[in-house]
């Protein structure tokens, strides 16, 4: 182009604007002018600081916030306003890189002011540093550091109970029905609890679990019975005026090396909620104790879910542990919990793995949080339901805290004809996974139902202790389409009424003034035990019966151990029945009835009811 002397649009406003300024006033005015705009620039700017949220603290505040968020969670919350993190706003500082959670890890926080504290009202501790910028609260400013509060996040747990089965007066409701339950998940659940520095919330404390989480030397069956019941009636620790009938059953043990192969589908929670080191990390650790205990022949299969389903290894021979055990240490937590999915792939990869004659089993892990799908316990019931028939038995270990949906998972365990438990230590695992492999996997009676009928003539009251949550109604126990627990080779199973005696002073109810009179028919019987229970495979069942006598059997060390964590569960409950019994009382009965303990489960319990004693003062 050639050399022109015309200017753009653009040069020729700029030439206008100085032409304009000279005109208007000197060159003086203009530098003093400037000069006044540029002090006022420097003292007003670092005033907005305390009202523009910086990008940085507000993400990882919200991050703090949140129980446990996935990486679309935390995507969404930097786009969301948060109004009460605006005072919260410091210059940037690189976030750290995040670290693996403790065993035991404290309650997840977020951080508040003091002026955002008392506008919400909030009851807290002196003042602590909050983990604002990714890190430690040291790594924040001084001036944010003195003026941040440590809020505890909600606490979602969820647990299977009812209320404490009441007192029933024999003559208006002489029979008593329920279910067996070899579940322990509510034990562990208390242990949890207690060594953490806290009693357990009353729901979480199953009073028949508790009993049952210990092993028994009951009398064994004879010739080719599938389980003996043993029937002692003694007096009452906790009250002198009422006895106990203590019911414990053994279960056989047949040689473990007759067994059949086994075909078991790992079911693995990776959901964002598994990633504490006492969830994803302990489950690896559990399930390797448990491969240590398969045989060559057996397989393993492993599904995952985790916003969706998916299987992770195809249905592998137990001789390849390297291969399962890749696998398994590749798992990592994140996502939504698509728990239907998973339980539909789960039962799709057993029914592929079962053969005539073998065993197969899904064995799901999890810490109960179910979010995406079947949710409602009621409809996961049903959906279980439908598919324990094929024979594939569906059994729910539980990992962690915070968040856990003990309801849930007594709902699949129990309509999936398996078991639950809760497994807090790697110790925990080995007694379930290991000890007590057998009997979980392997039942010897499906379908077990106890019901009493107490002798109106000599018991005025009685009560069940525990089984809140495995009642029957009275018809269900002759209905075979009923379902109901089931017994694993060499289980026991123990169950506790308290009973009053007519004429005792311990009776709580008063007569009636047109109540029937109950005549005695000259029996000395107090009562009269059944059991039905269905061979495996089995769909009609088979009845045994006996009369329950006054002082019938010898209260064993074992039979009074069971009397301790009965009542130990009781004073855990609010001890409505115990009177003046006290934790000291257990742990003097507990300690005296110890007897041989190799693996020191006992004597742990009696450390549990110290903690307890201790912390309800």
């Amino acid at each position: 182009m050639r050399p022109t002397v015309k200017r753009g649009l653009m040069a020729r406003m700029t030439e206008g604007a100085k032409s304009m300024l000279n005109a208007l006033s000197h060159r003086g005015a203009l530098t003093a002018t400037t000069a006044i705009a540029a002090v006022a620039l420097v003292v007003i700017l670092p005033q907005t600081r305390d009202y523009v949220v910086n990008p940085t603290s507000w993400t990882e505040s919200r991050r703090a916030e949140a129980p446990v968020q996935t990486m679309e969670a935390d995507q969404e919350a930097a786009v969301e306003h948060d109004p009460l993190q605006d005072a919260l706003a410091e210059p940037v500082v690189e976030a750290p890189e995040m670290i693996e959670a403790p065993a035991a890890p404290a309650p997840r926080t977020r951080a508040l002011n003091k002026q955002q504290e008392s506008s919400l009202g909030a009851t807290t501790e002196p003042l602590a540093r909050a983990e604002l910028y990714g890190g430690t609260a040291s790594m924040a400013p001084a001036a944010v550091q003195d003026n941040l509060l440590l809020v505890p996040e909600q606490n979602t747990e969820t647990f299977a109970n009812a209320d404490t089965n009441p007192l029933k007066v024999t003559a208006e409701d002489p029979v008593s029905t329920f279910s067996i339950d070899v579940d322990t998940a509510s034990f562990s659940i208390i242990r949890s609890s207690l060594m953490q520095g806290h009693l357990p919330p009353k729901d979480a404390v199953r009073v028949e679990e508790m009993v049952n989480y210990f092993p028994y030397s009951y009398p064994a069956p004879e010739g080719d019975a599938p389980f003996r019941p043993t029937i002692t009636v003694s007096p009452t620790p906790w009250n002198e005026g009422t006895q106990l009938v203590h019911i414990g059953i053994q279960g056989a043990l047949p040689q473990v090396e007759d067994r059949p192969p086994l075909n078991l589908v790992f079911l693995i929670d990776t959901s964002g909620s598994m990633q504490d080191a006492n969830k994803l990390p302990l489950l690896k650790q559990s399930f390797r104790l448990l491969l240590s205990e398969l045989r060559p022949e057996d397989q393993v299969s492993i599904v995952t879910y985790a916003g969706s389903a998916g299987q992770v290894l195809e249905p592998t021979a137990a001789a390849e542990k390297t291969k399962i055990l890749t696998a398994l240490d590749q798992l990592q937590a994140g996502g939504s919990t698509a728990g239907q999915a998973g339980l539909q792939q789960a039962y799709q990869v057993a029914e592929s793995m079962a053969k005539d004659g073998e065993v197969t089993r899904v064995i799901l892990a999890t810490d109960g949080d179910f979010n995406v799908g079947l949710s409602d316990p009621d409809a996961l019931k049903d959906f279980i339901a439908r598919k324990r028939d094929s024979g594939t038995f569906l059994s729910v270990l539980g990992f962690g805290r915070g968040n856990l949906d003990d309801a849930t998972m007594q709902a699949l365990a129990q309509n999936g004809n398996g078991q639950a438990a809760y497994i807090d230590t790697l110790g925990e695992a080995r007694k379930v996974l290991v000890d007590q492999l057998t009997g979980a996997l392997f039942p010897i009676a499906n379908d077990v139902k106890i019901q009493v009928e107490f002798n109106p003539a000599q018991i005025a009251e009685y009560r069940l202790i525990g089984y809140e949550t495995r009642a029957l109604r009275r018809e269900d126990f002759s209905n075979d389409k009923v379902d109901a627990g089931d017994i694993g080779a060499g289980h026991t199973v123990t169950a506790i009424y308290e009973v009053t005696p007519v004429g005792s002073d311990a009776i709580r109810n008063g007569p009636l003034r047109y109540a029937e009179q109950s005549a005695s028919d000259g029996s000395d019987e107090i009562g009269f035990f059944k059991m039905r229970y269905k061979q495996p495979g089995a769909s009609e069942s088979q009845l045994i019966e006996e009369p329950i006598l006054p002082g019938q059997g010898q209260p064993t060390g074992d039979v009074r151990f069971s009397y301790a964590i009965a009542g130990f569960g009781q004073l855990l409950r609010g001890g409505e029945y115990l009177g003046d019994w006290s934790y000291e009382d257990a742990i003097a009965l507990a300690n005296g009835a110890k007897g041989q303990d190799p693996f020191g489960y006992r004597a742990e319990a009696v450390t549990l009811m110290r903690l307890a004693e201790t912390l309800a003062q």
